[in-house]
């Protein structure tokens, strides 16, 4: 896909992709030792493993053989990630009252974003996105929900590792519920 006169391409993070990853992310894996695994634990569980623990668990969740998500590729340049996998598979969505389920649907989340700064700003999201919904898709997705930050309700730009909304409602997604005046639950019906 062009994206701005460059050529970028996307695929399922495999395991045999894990350093691709783990360059990407970088030392600080992501964001504050996030390594993705926000999504997947309780508060205290993230508090207690942020950082070095928090790779080791996502890395054997992916050599286990579990797809979490797409890497963009710029030639053998990882350039970002976003990460997709059926709602059940991100245990704080559960209990975030904000972000309870809207109905009894099964669903996919696009949970996270992010991007290797000389990318940003650059429209790579979107890639990202259409990776995303396509790799769901091909996984039998028939709805898709994201949670992003509402930007206009002045929140900084660095909440935007949900996807900005604007990115989603280009793709085809609507706003189906809002708990909270910052954050929406959109979906892409397939």
């Amino acid at each position: 896909m062009e994206i701005e006169g460059q050529l970028f391409e996307f695929r399922p993070l495999a395991a045999e992709d894990w350093d691709n990853l783990e360059q990407l992310f970088g030392k600080r894996g992501a964001m504050g030792g996030c390594w993705c695994m926000f999504w997947k634990q309780t508060p205290s569980e993230f508090n207690k493993m942020r950082g070095e623990p928090n790779r080791l668990e996502f890395k054997s969740l992916v050599k286990s053989g579990m797809v979490p998500g797409v890497l963009a590729y710029q030639g053998n340049e990882p350039a970002g990630w976003c990460a997709v996998e059926p709602r059940e598979a991100y245990s704080r969505l559960a209990r975030a009252k904000v972000l309870a389920p809207v109905d009894d649907q099964l669903v996919w989340s696009v949970t996270c974003f992010y991007i290797g700064k000389q990318y940003r700003r650059k429209g790579l999201m979107r890639g990202l996105l259409n990776a995303a919904i396509d790799w769901a898709v091909g996984n039998g997705a028939h709805i898709i929900e994201s949670y992003p930050f509402d930007t206009q309700q002045g929140v900084r730009s660095s909440a935007a590792y949900t996807g900005v909304i604007p990115v989603y409602l280009e793709n085809g997604f609507v706003e189906v519920m809002r708990r909270s005046p910052r954050r929406p639950i959109m979906r892409k019906y397939l």
